[in-house]
């Protein structure tokens, strides 16, 4: 891992597989506000995404928001927003007991609290600007078939509800044995690699999924009719902060922001990158590490229930790996398609050759493989016969990006002034990003007082210490107590 997480971060690939939500792109992929770049610019936010957007539309909100630039290297929301499986779902039971041990349970507390509020702030916010992303908010499933998976299941939903008595409505779990999973739901016993991985149980939440691309569009689209500067196919190629004298010769424009396009100078500059951090700022490699994953689009097999069109979200949980899938709602362009993600720890030495690369214009072939059959795995017969135009109907990859911790940095950039950042979501930055950008927001209008520190949590701040811990992997893969290595 040490290896791989040294490997240099490079921009975005010029060739990316085609995502199945930006087929076809939206008319706002390559829009640029105006011909030529500005010479000058109070904010430059680098990259458009959730995050950029997101921390785009809070500073429009404020009173003197001033000029606003984003650079894309390549189309509008091409990055991991425009290619994640929308899922909005915050499994915060299977971390609540972990950040409890690890710092304590006020801070597991406000975690919790912040990845709910997120997935509020997300639905109202397309509901509020009537953005068609194919909002579906629904109950969610998490079907459990491994024996300490399930365990650590029921302890952690009994820790949630210990910690926030009254439940509300939004927050409840359920639990459910194998025998009601197995009686409710289009689920069932499977096998992989001639092993038997048999149903242990179930928990169910609210949740809900959209068109992640469909919605980041939507705020984009807010925030250029609000005066963002929006610039795609404007790769960063160089990012330097201007001598102390040349500042004080420039007034507020402190630093340089080199692209092919020519070069801009800010007041502050934000990297809303993810993944992609240390490809721009050096010092980020090995703090934010690129990893590539694969999701597949599936035409719904013609035994399943509603035409696939379900009436929630999975989750299907085996022993250090998962795999999430939302269905398309009726009225969807594709209603009933099975968007399956995952599929890592089925993949040789558990997906290693994943970390470290930011090509998204490549598949690995066994996780190919793989996640093609995982729909008929899970749903077994209530799958039926393929439709007859195939299963597949679409795969591409995407590039996530992770920290030595498990938690997101925010914040002003260690000894940089001016530069800021919000990344390193895990692969969570649907129920992370919205959030992390408001407070993100919060912090650079010098509103970073003791209500911020109310709901942010302080362990999502980035420091120098934070930056230098060494990266050991996804932390949600790592064996649970009890567990062999």
């Amino acid at each position: 891992m040490d290896e791989r997480a040294r490997i240099p971060v490079s921009l975005p690939c010029a060739n990316p597989t085609v995502s199945y939500w930006q087929d076809p792109p939206d008319e706002l992929a390559d829009h640029r506000s105006t011909a030529e770049l500005p010479d000058t610019a109070d904010t430059v936010i680098i990259g458009s995404g959730i995050t950029g957007a997101a921390v785009a539309w809070g500073l429009l909100q404020g009173p003197n928001p001033g000029s606003i630039l984003m650079l894309e290297a390549r189309q509008a929301c091409s990055g991991a927003t425009g290619r994640n499986g929308g899922h909005t779902k915050a499994a915060s039971y299977r971390t609540f007991a972990h950040h409890t041990q690890s710092h304590s349970r006020a801070i597991a507390k406000q975690i919790a609290r912040l990845e709910l509020r997120n997935i509020r702030a997300v639905h109202a916010f397309a509901r509020a600007h009537a953005v068609p992303c194919d909002l579906h908010p629904c109950d969610t499933l998490d079907v459990v078939y491994d024996p300490a998976e399930w365990a650590a299941a029921r302890e952690g939903v009994a820790a949630l509800r210990a910690a926030f008595p009254p439940f509300p409505s939004d927050r409840r779990y359920t639990l459910y044995s194998r025998e009601e999973v197995l009686r409710r739901f289009p689920v069932h016993d499977g096998v992989f690699e001639g092993r038997e991985e048999r149903v242990q149980g179930g928990v169910g939440y609210f949740a809900g999924s959209l068109s992640a691309y469909k919605f980041g569009i939507g705020v984009l689209r807010a925030c250029v009719e609000r005066g963002l500067n929006l610039q795609t196919g404007t790769a960063v190629t160089g990012l330097v902060a201007v001598s102390p004298a040349a500042a004080a010769a420039a007034g507020k424009e402190r630093w340089e922001v080199s692209t092919e396009r020519g070069v801009v100078r800010a007041g502050r500059v934000v990297l809303a990158t993810n993944g992609y951090t240390a490809g721009v700022w050096r010092q980020f490699q090995g703090a934010v590490v690129p990893l590539r994953g694969q999701v597949t689009a599936q035409r719904p097999g013609q035994g399943m229930p509603a035409g696939g069109c379900l009436d929630r979200t999975y989750s299907f949980i085996y022993g250090r790996g998962y795999e999430y899938m939302v269905s398309q709602p009726e009225g969807s362009r594709f209603a009933g398609d099975i968007v399956m993600g995952g599929g890592l720890a089925r993949a040789q030495e558990e997906g290693l050759m994943e970390y470290g690369t930011t090509d998204d214009g490549a598949m690995n072939g066994e996780i190919s493989q793989y996640l093609r059959e995982t729909t008929e795995r899970y749903f077994g017969p209530d799958w039926g016969e393929d439709d007859p135009d195939g299963r597949v109907r679409s795969e591409w990859t995407g590039i996530m990006g992770f920290s030595p911790d498990g938690f997101p940095f925010v914040g002003e950039v260690p000894g940089e002034s001016g530069l800021w950042t919000s990344c390193g979501f895990q692969g969570h930055g649907m129920v992370l990003c919205w959030e992390c950008a408001r407070a993100l927001v919060e912090m650079m209008e010098g509103r970073d007082g003791e209500e911020l520190r109310e709901w942010f949590p302080d362990v999502f701040r980035i420091t120098q210490e934070r930056m230098a811990q060494r990266f050991r992997g996804r932390l949600d893969a790592i064996p649970k107590d009890g567990e062999s290595n």
